[in-house]
């Protein structure tokens, strides 16, 4: 049966991939720290109560018919406080936020809204599905690789030979796969390059819109500040769409409730594509959200408990790969700064195992490590980029227990390899 050239093409998710290995493991009773998915196990880490309460409160009043197109005026009126009150950005909740089931369909509908086939997309590698999204629109993509001596972040210097003519700049801060930020200076020299290129061209040419994902903005950790690009260069504010939304920070990615902002004339285009899905957010934790973003206490006493357990794992993570990197294994680690992930090095690809399998690709060393040290990762080759070295590990759905007792069995798997 012949299907479109899209769908022949598609790649299908390397970590879907992993995790379906994971299950079979746990379906047999091994016990595995699952470092994989950028979720949540909700025994670990459940929602607040609050939210819960209010969502229970929400379906008892039968708030379960449709809920208008661009969200319950109710939570865009609280996510123009929040964004106010966390980032000091005046947006309007009538012409410039749009609600939606999670973030994904606002990322899918921000390229759908700008890119035409065969549009010029830069972005990061390592970075999260532009890949494929640039693939479903026929997009031309250019990932411009990163380095770990800039914690994978992309510099003006590295994005500057590519931006002339292109219509997208994806980026993101805390940034998926790494958990690594932006500095203020290092964005700020973005920013300037993007209004710049901007002011270069004709009228009668699209400009260059910077779409920011955000989603872990409220997951930062110890002197290192979210920061976004209207904050620091307001000029770049007709260019720039936001996208956020209450997954990650409040542990609620099944919750389904994403928000995205920017200019009026892109977010009107983006709703219209948002209604023609059908991804709206669920009537009921609409109305819930709006309640909980209103609960600053409530807020900001989740978030306070929330970042010290995620901080926690992650902390203990890092300093058991630092131990090993100490004792003089091929291994590193960069200090947690925002999300839910620690970037980990493991030089070992090329290696060969004690029954004589070459490890010749990030993927093989990783499922090796998955079977003998029951220790799951995802290689950054799952994130566009041929990196040999480097892993994210997501501490979302592991307890720093779980991660500490898998160590000594990574220690002697890596020991064995020749």
């Amino acid at each position: 049966m012949k299907v479109s050239s899209i769908a022949q093409t598609l790649v299908g998710s390397e970590i879907i991939k992993i995790a379906g290995e994971v299950n079979e493991m746990k379906a047999k009773g091994i016990a595995i720290a699952n470092l994989t998915i950028g979720d949540f196990d909700p025994k670990l880490f459940p929602i607040p109560q609050e939210l819960q309460d209010y969502i229970i409160e929400a379906y008892e009043d039968h708030q379960t018919n449709y809920p208008t197109g661009d969200g319950v005026l109710a939570l865009r009126q609280s996510v123009a406080k929040f964004i106010t009150d966390r980032q000091g950005l005046n947006y309007d909740e009538k012409t410039e936020i749009l609600i939606s089931g999670g973030s994904r369909p606002l990322i899918y509908a921000t390229y759908l809204a700008l890119i035409d086939a065969g549009d010029k997309v830069v972005y990061p590698a390592p970075s999260w599905n532009n890949n494929h999204y640039v693939h479903l629109l026929g997009a031309h993509g250019i990932a411009v690789a990163t380095l770990p001596d800039n914690n994978f972040m992309p510099t003006a210097a590295d994005l500057k030979p590519f931006v002339k003519g292109a219509t997208l700049l994806a980026l993101c801060s805390p940034l998926n796969p790494t958990g690594t930020m932006f500095s203020a200076e290092g964005l700020k020299e973005i920013c300037e390059m993007v209004l710049a290129e901007n002011q270069s061209r004709r009228t009668d040419e699209k400009p260059l819109y910077i779409l920011y994902d955000q989603i872990y903005s409220q997951l930062t950790f110890g002197d290192h500040k979210h920061i976004d690009p209207v904050t620091l260069v307001p000029e770049i504010r007709d260019y720039t769409i936001f996208i956020d939304g209450s997954s990650k920070c409040f542990a609620a990615t099944g919750v389904r409730v994403g928000w995205g902002f920017g200019p009026a004339n892109v977010i009107s285009k983006m709703k219209a594509i948002v209604g023609h899905m059908g991804a709206w957010a669920p009537k009921p934790e609409q109305v819930a959200s709006a309640k909980f973003l209103q609960n600053t206490i409530a807020v900001n006493n989740f978030l306070k408990d929330f970042k010290k357990e995620v901080k926690n794992s992650l902390d203990t993570l890092y300093h058991c790969i630092s131990e090993l990197k100490n004792e003089g294994f091929a291994v590193d680690a960069i200090e947690p700064m925002g999300a839910i992930y620690l970037t980990i090095k493991l030089d070992y690809v090329g290696k060969t195992t004690p029954q004589g399998e070459l490890l010749d690709t990030p993927a093989k060393l990783n499922f090796y490590i998955i079977k003998e040290a029951n220790l799951a990762l995802v290689p950054f080759s799952a994130f566009g980029t041929e990196d040999m070295c480097w892993y994210r590990a997501s501490v979302g759905a592991c307890s720093a227990e779980e991660i500490k007792s898998k160590i000594p069995n990574l220690k002697k798997v890596l020991n064995s390899l020749r």
